[in-house]
């Protein structure tokens, strides 16, 4: 059974920072990709940032050059480093798994269909 498991989600001020750890189990494929999305109240899911297992990573605008997306060695947890958060930033966090996938091209579009998620993780930036 796959398992992913949000954790890090937190409440801090405006240019704080925090850094998320998506756990997986049960998920051992060689091509895959990892995404953490967002969602805040009233607002549609967002796809926030992309990796897949060769490394290549991939950003919504809004958080180009304050988020990083990356995985351990091990390849079980994928982690989102998020620096100078801002209030638009809070949301509930996501982290969601998909098999047989890579990123085509930099730049391409984030992809939004995955198979398996987790239950999420509360962010609240406020001062």
């Amino acid at each position: 059974e796959v398992q992913l498991v949000e954790s890090g989600g937190a409440s801090v001020q405006p240019g704080g920072s925090l850094k998320l750890s998506c756990q997986l189990s049960g998920f051992t494929y060689n091509s895959y990709c990892m995404g953490w999305f967002r969602q805040a109240p009233g607002q549609e899911r967002e796809a926030v940032a992309t990796i897949d297992a060769a490394g290549s990573t991939g950003y919504v605008d809004s958080v180009k050059g304050r988020f990083t997306i990356s995985q351990d060695n091990a390849k079980t947890i994928v982690y989102l480093q998020m620096n100078n958060l801002k209030p638009e930033d809070t949301a509930m966090y996501y982290c969601a798994a998909e098999p047989w996938c890579h990123i085509l091209r930099p730049g391409a579009p984030l992809r939004e269909d995955y198979k398996y998620w987790g239950q999420g993780t509360q962010v609240t930036i406020t001062s």
